[in-house]
């Protein structure tokens, strides 16, 4: 199974849960992350609005997920696809997980996701 990190603007939350959903990936965890990257960020306007403040970080969020391995390359595409609308747009970065287990059920690997 692959653990995907995707790191996209908060706007496209709701895209992504979508196409997990049509995947039928059984859940996310999602948290607000701050950090830079080789985009510029946004000059935001202080006081009057004559003053311009470039911040040296920027807002995302990050989206994880398990899914099993066969599934991983079309979500990614699904993603990549639908969430790509400039070369700011985010980050997927694709991690082996070697096994999973879910507590309550006692069910191990795949079908613990």
């Amino acid at each position: 199974m692959k653990r995907l990190d995707i790191i996209v603007p908060h706007e496209l939350v709701g895209e992504i849960n979508d196409i997990l959903h049509k995947h039928n990936v059984g859940g996310m965890t999602f948290y607000d992350v701050k950090g830079r990257g080789r985009s510029k960020n946004e000059p935001i306007y202080v006081g009057t609005g004559v003053m311009k403040y470039i911040p040296e970080f920027g807002l995302a969020t990050k989206v994880e997920v398990l899914v099993p391995d066969p599934q991983s390359k079309q979500i990614i595409d699904d993603i990549v696809n639908i969430t790509s609308v400039d070369s700011s747009s985010g980050k997927i970065f694709v991690y082996d997980v070697v096994e999973a287990y879910d507590i309550g059920t006692r069910t191990v690997g795949d079908t613990a996701l």
